[in-house]
């Protein structure tokens, strides 16, 4: 069951839901706008390995946007910082992005109940599009779980991604065991 805008607002006065910076304009029916940080990435090799710790070339969008090219990845991050310790948060994009030819995530769009962090986008496009820090990016929308949960996600020792950031984070695939 998808949280409703009411129940969002309930689970963030209950501490369940935490959003930094929160702004109830950015409150939709039964999800949460979130906006693109200040801080962008690229891979500095184009061949990646899944074996080995890839490298990331950071850099900040300028005050006059920056253009995103097709065929590039481009990490990026939420300006806002959320907590979900008793739902599954979920990022989609809004459709507004989409229709610019913006994807936000190419398969990482569930997060884990104890997710603390700001998200990493996985950003492509399809043709050339300027874009601005601060712009609305997506939208969170919280399920419920059905259950207990044995092992919060920031709780969890090979938990790869809880170091809190406002950079985006590289995939650390190459931490596992294949």
């Amino acid at each position: 069951m998808i949280l409703s805008d009411k129940k969002i607002l309930e689970e963030i006065e209950a501490g369940n839901i935490l959003i930094e910076p929160f702004r109830k304009d950015c409150l939709g029916t039964n999800s949460y706008d979130v906006h693109l940080g200040r801080h962008l990435a690229c891979y500095k090799d184009r061949v990646l390995d899944a074996r080995e710790h890839n490298k990331i070339e950071l850099f900040e969008i300028p005050q006059e946007g920056y253009v995103l090219q097709p065929d590039t990845l481009y990490l990026g991050v939420t300006a806002e910082y959320t907590e979900t310790h008793k739902q599954v948060p979920f990022l989609e994009g809004k459709s507004s992005t989409g229709r610019l030819g913006i994807n936000i995530h190419a398969t990482a769009g569930k997060g884990d109940v104890g997710f603390c962090n700001t998200w990493t986008l996985e950003i492509s496009c399809l043709q050339p599009v300027r874009i601005y820090a601060g712009m609305p990016i997506g939208q969170l929308i919280y399920f419920e779980v059905k259950g207990e949960i044995e092992s919060m996600y920031n709780t969890r020792k090979n938990a790869k991604y809880n170091k809190r950031t406002v950079k985006p984070v590289e995939s650390m695939m190459w931490k596992n065991k294949f």
